[in-house]
């Protein structure tokens, strides 16, 4: 049988809709982030003790539409490309830090506050300053 040749249905082990554990500790996270808040792929990889921003935004690309996705985002503040509205009316709603864009930004679209958007993974998030 060829290595590309998909698995035997008898085969397969019960838990192949599961999720890989590591995926289950990023989306976990993902979801204790506060409304208004937000992580870098690379706080979440550091919370993790494990991974880096690249599995971690891998990660979200693959199973993260089940968990408050906007929240988790590139340490540069650049809003998801191809899903920038979307975030976008989301950040408004929960009240999220914003920075207004300048003329010359790419399709005029604003730029998480990171400096007051990001959250350090704390139990009790307080209000943005």
């Amino acid at each position: 049988m060829s290595e590309l040749s998909p698995p035997d249905d008898d085969a397969r082990p019960e838990y192949t809709d599961a999720l890989p554990e590591y995926a289950e500790r990023v989306l976990d996270v993902a979801e204790r982030i506060p409304p208004g808040w937000v992580m870098t792929y690379g706080d979440v990889a550091e919370w993790l003790q494990e991974g880096g921003p690249r599995q971690v935004g891998r990660v979200m690309a693959l199973y993260g539409g089940a968990v408050p996705w906007w929240r988790v985002v590139r340490a540069d503040g650049v809003l998801l490309p191809g899903h920038e509205l979307d975030a976008l009316g989301r950040y408004r709603t929960e009240g999220t830090p914003l920075k207004e864009a300048g003329r010359a930004a790419e399709g005029h679209l604003p730029r998480l506050d990171m400096r007051r958007a990001r959250w350090d993974g704390g139990e009790h998030a307080q209000g943005h300053t």
